[in-house]
């Protein structure tokens, strides 16, 4: 790596080298080179702008503009920026006219280092003139898009006004451009580097593995007391996020967790601004607060500590799931990723996808991405890798890793045990841990397609699951009597078989397209196209054993140990008094300081500090995290409550 930026990654930020493809990322887009950037949640995406920006700032180059969706996210940011050292600032409407003014002439004098923006600001005419004022004298250093898949149609978050920043290369062609996002299969990649034009910049692609992830697909049944089961056993009083699919059902669920003793917030589009901010800010500044929210919530959260993301209803797609549960574990340690579902999500998203007003083709997009996330969760192999399979990667087993945002490198869960199901494992999911029992649902799947066909061809009108349920495994109800279809020959042919494993195949069936739900119909069921392949026995359908939790998993034991980093729990007595009276003091000048305690110092950071016991700053020297900027602000105040810890 350069001087210069070894320098500032050392001086200013406080770690001793970079992780990954951060050096190279650096190096690359400090040179003048353009970037497209896909590195996972928590790996350190921020230092790939921040740092080539400080670094060409000090070259003479200017300021750099960093396009950012959120203004929380600008918030959190700049103020770690200005923890570091570093003049950073934000534009946008928290901002009074006498501020804004006042950063506008800031900027006219490329007298900062980098500012935020959101991208509806950048590509106003008031704002381009600044910016074409800077770039006449030679002082627009650098562009930084945040959060790129949002310019992409393909992609789970889609933001129309990311497309306009096509500007920047129409209009800035010499300033080079990096963008960045945790989350695009193939196909959104390609759609940020044609809208964007960045189709000569250099790609940089990291793993999509977050092996301190343990991934669990549970069938959902009574979801919200599996939910509590889920917390209170392996959660309690940990931080973590549940999404839910509407407002309704938030706010139902952050209720019940309530009346459960769960410090449960609700968070959702539909509730008053300043309630949204207020809960978003207690998530980022307590411990241990249950976010219940809509996907309106998340983008940009840095929270390190979230120990779990859970899902109550299935998202759109594998990006959307992997954006979401990558929220979960910033900081390297172990964290789950736990999601109920069942037949009605697979019904739910398929309306939504047909009752779009968007064309077929984008239609048949999101059917496809859509039927991988349901093969990821009917699936009876490894998670982890048909996750990373979507995204392109083979996975390769290997240990936690952390890269140099948040401190040292992780532990991780203990090494994994191979599982006994065929085919590569990874040893930290549902099915590596438990492998499931499979069994050949084929002929269920016939007698139900039968049963469907019969049923509509001899009354003319089709019917839905219970009742289709209730001819194949032979129930008289007095529905089957009114209409006569215990009279239909395939009545009682399935009667070995559970209402569970019935609902497992027609979940099957319908995510692999063979069976239709008519939402405006009462949900009833018909035969496509795709059921006759198994109708001619032509297609086998292979199927998970139909469960309602995670088979004979233990439940982990909450200890002493796992309620702080592994840094802090091997230290002894006055080691520990040490980490406690740093985190009481960090949560202090944090609230002081109107910032989110990770913000000041990660818990890494003051369990190196809680270890080396320092008597005097040159004892501070070469802790991670531990910059110039904060050792001057904060030093002698860590050394002097290390002394009287």
């Amino acid at each position: 790596m350069s001087e210069a930026t070894a320098s500032i990654l050392q001086q200013t930020f406080g770690y001793a080298q970079f992780r990954g493809a951060q050096q190279a990322i650096v190096d690359h887009v400090t040179g003048g080179g353009d970037a497209l950037v896909l590195m996972p949640t928590g790996g350190g995406k921020s230092l790939c702008y921040q740092i080539p920006a400080i670094a060409r700032q000090r070259a003479g180059q200017g300021v750099a503009i960093v396009v950012s969706p959120l203004i929380a996210l600008m918030h959190d940011q700049v103020g770690a920026l200005h923890e570091a050292g570093v003049d950073a600032a934000f534009l946008n409407s928290t901002l009074d006219w006498a501020a804004t003014q006042n950063l506008e002439r800031r900027l006219a004098r490329a007298d900062i280092t980098l500012l935020y923006a959101a991208p509806e600001r950048l590509t106003t005419p008031r704002f381009l003139e600044l910016l074409d004022g800077l770039a006449a004298r030679g002082q627009l250093s650098m562009f930084a898009i945040d959060e790129a898949h949002c310019v992409s149609q393909w992609g789970h978050d889609f933001r129309p006004e990311y497309r306009a920043l096509t500007v920047l290369h129409e209009r800035y062609a010499g300033v080079p451009r990096i963008a960045l996002t945790a989350t695009a299969d193939a196909l959104t990649r390609a759609d940020i580097v044609e809208r964007l034009q960045l189709e000569d910049a250099r790609q940089f692609v990291s793993s999509f593995d977050r092996p301190n992830i343990r991934y669990a697909i549970v069938e959902k049944k009574e979801a919200v007391t599996q939910l509590l089961r889920f917390i209170e056993g392996e959660h309690a009083g940990d931080a973590g996020v549940v999404y839910c699919q509407s407002r309704k059902r938030v706010e139902e669920v952050a209720q019940t967790l309530q009346n459960a003793g769960i410090r449960a917030l609700p968070y959702h589009a539909g509730l008053d601004a300043s309630v949204r901010q207020l809960h978003q800010d207690r998530f980022l500044r307590e411990e241990g607060i249950v976010m219940v929210a809509t996907i309106a919530f998340g983008m940009g959260i840095d929270k390190p500590d979230v120990r779990f993301v859970a899902h109550l209803d299935m998202p759109k797609n594998i990006e959307g799931y992997y954006q979401e549960t990558g929220r979960a574990g910033r900081d390297g340690e172990p964290a789950d990723a736990w999601m109920a579902y069942g037949l009605q999500d697979v019904v739910n998203q398929r309306r939504m996808i047909d009752e779009s007003p968007a064309g077929e083709e984008f239609k048949q997009v999101m059917r496809g991405k859509l039927d991988a996330l349901l093969a990821l969760a009917e699936a009876t192999d490894c998670r982890r890798v048909r996750l990373l399979k979507y995204f392109g990667e083979d996975y390769q087993r290997r240990p936690a890793a952390g890269l140099a945002q948040g401190g040292p490198a992780p532990s991780g869960r203990s090494e994994p045990r191979e599982a006994g199901s065929v085919g590569v494992t990874c040893g930290n999911c549902d099915n590596c841990l438990s492998p499931p029992d499979v069994w050949d649902g084929t002929d269920a799947a016939r007698k139900l397609l039968s049963t469907i066909y019969r049923v509509q061809q001899m009354s003319g009108i089709s019917f839905g699951t219970g009742h289709v349920m209730d001819i194949l495994r032979g129930k008289v109800t007095d529905k089957v009597r009114q209409f006569g279809h215990e009279q239909v020959s395939t009545f009682g042919i399935g009667a070995e078989l559970s209402e569970a494993q019935l609902r497992g195949v027609l979940r099957q069936l319908v995510a692999i397209g063979a069976v239709a739900v008519d939402a405006a119909a009462f949900n009833t069921l018909k035969l496509t196209d795709g059921s006759r392949a198994i109708l001619k026995g032509e297609q086998a359908v292979q199927l998970r054993e139909s469960v309602s939790a995670p088979a004979s998993r233990k439940t982990r034991q909450k200890t002493r140990s796992d309620r702080v980093p592994p840094a802090a729990a091997q230290l002894d007595a006055e080691g520990q008094a040490r980490f406690a009276a740093l985190k009481a003091w960090r949560a202090e000048v944090a609230r002081e300081h109107n910032l989110p305690a990770y913000v000041i110092f990660h818990d890494a950071t003051l369990a190196a500090i809680a270890a080396r016991a320092p008597q005097t700053q040159e004892d501070l020297q070469g802790i991670s995290g531990m910059g110039a900027s904060k050792m001057d602000k904060y030093g002698e105040e860590v050394l002097r409550v290390c002394a009287g810890a």
